[in-house]
């Protein structure tokens, strides 16, 4: 269940021959791996030429000495995925792209431009830039290197004019060397990169031409980012002299039912939907991002915190990376790095989550000290962080980091409620210890709530607390599998998003946190390990909203006119009997209506986030809401009794898609009645087919239960 249900583990190997022909003599040819799940070794006609074993780094290797010019170039990856080797589904294989990469022998190296900006401001900012040649042959070289500067527009687009360009530096380089070389100038008028609604996220092109000789022998594009950050331990976080509330998710690197295999159309629907949702930040949860991602989100404008390691030393399951973390946490954190570090949506390197060294005081903090050295070595214009659910501001590790983030912890673990008693580590909220111990460092909560449900499946009775743990009879149906989408219960050590709302509302120096989780994910299934994926998300695999979606979008968007009822109105066996209906509105008030008749208007109290009519006898018919914020109609919602299950309705995101064998379009099937109104209950199987050149990938439904395809 922790790995997904899915048979991963075992060895593959992967064949091709290369076209590399004569003409192909005397350059420098590359494999470059974007991403191999895991173990990668790489030969190429017979000789073996090097790898990496952690699957989410992304890595280069030189085929030159190895290649035949007009011959047979056989080459073949041998990847070992082993059971037991995470805590989450990995995926296998070559699950991001593989590029074969040719230029001259004198070219830009691997990740080797630099673009720092400083002193940003509407009026000007110092661009300072570096970058680095290769000289491949065994003759010195003397090459120029000239670079200029492009506006992107919003699709990514160069355009026409530069609107500046750094002055031109010749540099000599001895046989087999590499040499940086720097420039720096001042931009005038910038366009600022910055998170939406209130900022744009505009970005640049640095184009890099070298020549040797006179001629053009490599073209080097870097994509770059204009902005100020600043991080306030009072008041949090500043983008652009702009305070920017932290309204962030974790996300697993997994696109549900597509598995762990990238694509860029699926990765955009999941950040399109999170930013309707109010996001504007994301966790990269526990590993390096495929750098499509990431693109995504500079292009988006989401801030980002980019993370290396879920674990050290110390092994979270049998088989994970803490079998090799001693011979390759350096390469691995440099990697990162040096690859991502140009991103202007990351704000932060994180380079460990709950790490098993909290608990080994100061062994764990020198450990702690010896990767935070590597990370500023490589970025010393960054912050770094870890994730701590354990460690106390008392304790050695919290001194090492930059920025404290805290797992969990902020509300309290096991604490107070009915939360008090369960068996586990006991923690008492830890936003004020933490600030007072650490007055200068800004506080986030890195995660937090993990509240669980499964989409359209709600349980009585309803809890009368504003949060509650999960067991049979308290939100929780073990047999079924399914937790209720009441959205009050939580995993143990977690919290309902009321209450993490209450806990950051009350401690305005935090700088917001990440939700635990954006997507639901495979693998990871609490309560249920049966299941095949995770409970935890906002929306589920399907890319279906669950009713936590409009709670947030209520608290992160408070001017969007929005009301939102729960649960569904097809209740046959509770005729007469109690049914509570919940109300989430960016509102400040509402009135909730049962065909015609009003049950009460109510206005949220201080640190409350829904509106709750506990009370309401079920009667089929329609449940209607008129919300209101400073006395005016604001927003309205209806759900109506349905008839019974009558036909399909389809629906596609987009009607164009590029017919390039990666586009997607998404296709949504909804069971109608024959008023066309939507079935909440409806349960039928359903197969799909397509007529003509389209193929159907995946199907899913979001439940963790079901495991058909």
């Amino acid at each position: 269940g922790g790995m997904g249900r899915l048979p991963v583990h075992g060895v593959a190997w992967y064949r091709r021959k290369l076209d590399i022909p004569v003409s192909d003599a005397g350059k420098t040819i590359y494999l470059e791996v974007e991403g191999a799940m895991s173990y990668a070794m790489v030969w190429l006609n017979g000789h073996l030429v090097g790898g990496w074993p952690y699957g989410y780094n992304s890595w280069q290797l030189d085929l030159t000495p190895y290649v035949v010019p007009g011959g047979v170039n056989q080459l073949a990856i041998r990847l070992d995925n082993p059971a037991n080797s995470s805590r989450w589904y990995p995926g296998s294989g070559l699950y991001r792209p593989v590029h074969l990469i040719k230029t001259s022998a004198v070219h830009v190296a691997q990740w080797g431009t630099v673009i720092q900006t400083s002193a940003v401001s509407e009026q000007s900012a110092t661009l300072d830039y570096s970058v680095t040649v290769r000289n491949s042959t065994t003759k010195a070289a003397v090459v120029e290197v000239q670079t200029a500067v492009y506006e992107l527009d919003a699709k990514g687009d160069r355009g026409s004019k530069p609107v500046a360009a750094f002055s031109p530096v010749q540099q000599s380089l001895k046989p087999g060397s590499l040499e940086t070389v720097k420039r720096t100038l001042t931009l005038a008028t910038p366009k600022r990169w910055g998170p939406p609604p209130t900022q744009k996220p505009h970005r640049y092109v640095a184009l890099t031409n070298l020549y040797q000789n006179g001629a053009l022998v490599d073209r080097y594009e870097t994509v770059f980012g204009i902005r100020d950050i600043r991080f306030d331990a009072e008041k949090g976080l500043f983008v652009n002299g702009e305070r920017i509330v932290i309204k962030g998710v974790n996300q697993h690197h997994d696109l549900g039912a597509l598995g762990a295999a990238y694509n860029q159309r699926a990765a955009q629907r999941q950040l399109e939907m999170l930013q309707e949702l109010g996001c504007n930040a994301i966790r990269m949860a526990h590993n390096p991002p495929s750098p499509g991602l990431l693109a995504l989100t500079d292009a988006m404008g989401f801030l980002v915190i980019d993370e290396v390691f879920d674990s050290w030393e110390r092994k979270k399951t049998p088989h994970d990376f803490h079998l090799i973390f001693p011979d390759w946490h350096e390469q691995d954190i440099r990697s990162m790095i040096r690859r991502d570090k140009n991103h202007p949506s990351i704000i932060a390197w994180s380079f460990g989550n709950e790490v098993g060294e909290q608990y080994t005081d100061t062994a764990g903090a020198n450990l702690a000290f010896r990767l935070r050295s590597i990370v500023k070595d490589e970025d010393p214009t960054r912050p770094t962080t870890l994730a701590m659910n354990y460690a106390k501001p008392n304790m050695p590790l919290p001194v090492v980091p930059d920025l404290i983030g805290l797992n969990y912890q902020g509300e309290g673990i096991r604490y107070d409620g009915l939360y008090t008693g369960l068996k586990g580590i006991t923690t008492a909220p830890q936003f004020p210890a933490f600030h007072e111990k650490y007055p200068n460092k800004l506080i986030y909560s890195s995660e937090n709530a993990s509240t669980l449900s499964s989409r359209g499946v709600y349980y009585f009775p309803v809890t009368p607390a504003n949060s509650s743990p999960i067991k049979d009879g308290q939100g929780g149906d073990s047999k079924a599998g399914h937790v209720s989408a009441y959205e009050l219960y939580s995993v143990d050590f977690g919290s309902s998003p009321d209450k993490v709302f209450a806990s950051l509302d009350s401690h305005p120096f935090v700088a917001g946190g990440f939700v635990w989780t954006g997507w639901d994910h495979l693998g990871e299934p609490t309560p249920y390990y049966t299941s095949r994926s995770s409970y935890c998300g906002i929306i589920d695999m399907a890319g279906f909203k669950k009713d936590r979606y409009y709670l947030y979008q209520a608290y992160w968007r408070p001017d969007y006119p929005m009301a939102h009822i729960l649960p569904h109105w097809n209740w046959p066996d509770r005729v007469g009997q109690v049914t509570p209906v919940h109300v989430f509105t960016s509102g400040d008030e509402a009135e909730l209506f049962l065909n015609g008749v009003s049950l009460g208007r109510k206005k949220k109290a201080p640190l409350t986030y829904r509106l709750r009519w506990d009370e309401v006898v079920y009667a089929p018919g329609t449940l209607t809401v008129v919300a209101y914020k400073n006395g005016k109609r604001w927003a309205t919602d209806r759900v109506e009794t349905t008839g019974e299950a009558y036909s399909v309705h389809l629906s596609a995101d987009r009607p164009i898609i590029m017919a390039d064998g990666h586009d997607l379009t998404f296709v949504t099937a909804t069971i109608i009645d024959q008023q066309g109104r939507r079935v909440p209950v409806a349960n039928n199987q359903l197969s799909f087919s397509v007529e003509g050149p389209g193929t159907v990938v995946a199907t899913d439904n979001g439940d963790p239960t079901n495991m058909s395809s």
